[in-house]
């Protein structure tokens, strides 16, 4: 057979991918600039600032299985994902002409997140089959992974560039970069030139159209592991987030200018990872990678609950950590997209992806609540210690299902849409083959 073009030759997905880079870090920029402006400017009250952050994330909770089951019913992705970029640019810049007409308020900051959350959410929706029909199914793992690398790229730069915009701008002033940074992206979607033709199968309704995702998605043996491993791995990761920076502050004593280069490394160890899992699934297949990849995220976190020493060890155990965090994050939420693609019906990715990002994102905000409940009744190492525990059980999800070694690999039937007959005539690509992938989990980040 002939070798594939290699995905950095591929003029489209370079289009696609350097869209979303430029997209993310936009958007990592205004994490920063967005309340400093609510603070600084708008002297935003607690209540008010816990409204702004919480507009991020309302939309995926609100619309997040709506959006999986009108990608599913799209011809085309392309133009919805183009229209969320413009419609965010625009939200975006109503910002600085408001600040400098004396308009702006905290409400409308909540209106624009709310805005900008809403077309992430649809975009998200929709970019994640698209890469289907963009990319060939055994580069999508590599696909994914760049993506991923993309985030990495952006967690690190996104913040200092924020620094700087605010330093030179002021606040107000540099939303006008994510506002740019969505026309861009959107501009560069538009260069893309592969046709869509996708025949999508005929919709029995809103309700049983989405219902018919999660029914998938808890149903099939590997989907279900991905759902379960997802859901556990970001509960206690964000469990620990929500405690970790006070642990490496008052119990380790970690200087606090010290905490933002090491919570940086983890986007370093993000892209050294997404250049390690392309090599990785070419030679052992996602599922060996995944079944790997789970097993370090408890032995990392209980290495840093268990931490002790001289300043100069701790430091270096947590440099380490951050790197390998980076690393095995990217791995694992590569494989866990490409398997997802690879192991649901065409005609279900939009909906299978959606029910995905529900569920792990939605239990984040039971994690941190959580963690930060017990952290006041048992103190900050015995938190950093449940945790571990607690996503170690992620390890059984993985194993113990036909991705892993305890189960023997064994070809699945890919499961039918009960919308109709299939249209793609796509073969089964069994389990133990190291064909597509990808999705993602955050840093501790949790998963994507």
């Amino acid at each position: 057979m002939p070798q594939a073009t290699p995905l950095r030759r591929q003029g489209d997905y370079r289009l696609l991918w350097s869209a979303r880079t430029i997209s993310i870090t936009g958007s990592e920029v205004s994490k920063i600039v967005v309340p400093l402006t609510a603070i600084t400017l708008l002297a935003a009250s607690p209540f008010e600032m816990g409204l702004l952050t919480a507009a991020a994330a309302v939309p995926a909770l609100l619309f997040g299985l709506h959006s999986g089951t009108l990608a599913d019913r799209l011809r085309r992705y392309r133009p919805l994902m183009i229209g969320c970029e413009l419609v965010s640019c625009a939200a975006a810049l109503t910002v600085p002409p408001a600040w400098v007409l004396g308009l702006l308020t905290v409400p409308w900051l909540i209106a624009v997140a709310l805005v900008i959350g809403t077309a992430a959410v649809l975009f998200r929706a929709a970019n994640f089959p698209y890469v289907a029909t963009l990319v060939p199914p055994d580069q999508r793992t590599a696909a994914m992974a760049g993506f991923n690398a993309s985030y990495s790229v952006a967690s690190v730069a996104g913040p200092g560039l924020a620094g700087v915009l605010v330093q030179v701008l002021t606040a107000p002033l540099a939303i006008l970069v994510e506002g740019i940074s969505f026309l861009i992206s959107a501009i560069l979607l538009r260069s893309i030139r592969t046709p869509e033709d996708r025949q999508p199968a005929r919709s029995r309704g809103l309700w049983r159209d989405m219902t018919e995702g999660l029914r998938v998605s808890v149903s099939q043996p590997v989907l279900r592991a991905l759902l379960g491993a997802g859901v556990t791995i970001n509960f206690f990761a964000t469990a620990y987030v929500a405690v970790v920076m006070l642990y490496m502050l008052h119990t380790l004593g970690i200087p606090q200018v010290l905490i933002g280069p090491l919570t940086a490394l983890s986007g370093v160890g993000g892209i050294l990872g997404a250049w390690a899992t392309t090599r990785l699934v070419k030679r052992h297949g996602e599922n060996r990678v995944l079944a790997g990849s789970v097993l370090f995220f408890p032995i990392e976190i209980l290495v840093v609950g268990l931490l002790d020493g001289p300043l100069w060890w701790k430091v270096t155990v947590l440099a380490l950590i951050g790197t390998s965090t980076g690393i095995i994050v990217v791995a694992f939420a590569s494989c866990m997209s490409g398997v997802i693609m690879r192991d649901t019906a065409p005609e279900l990715h939009g909906r299978v992806n959606a029910t995905m990002t529900f569920a792990v994102q939605g239990v984040m905000a039971l994690g941190a609540l959580g963690g930060g409940a017990l952290a006041e009744v048992l103190g900050l190492r015995p938190v950093i210690l449940l945790c571990a525990a607690g996503i170690a059980t992620a390890t059984l999800w993985i194993w113990v299902s036909p991705l892993g070694p305890v189960s023997p690999p064994r070809p699945l039937p890919r499961l039918r849409s009960r919308l109709g007959k299939r249209r793609s005539g796509a073969a089964f690509v069994p389990l133990g083959s190291s064909a597509e992938t990808d999705r993602t989990i955050t840093k501790r980040q949790p998963l994507v």
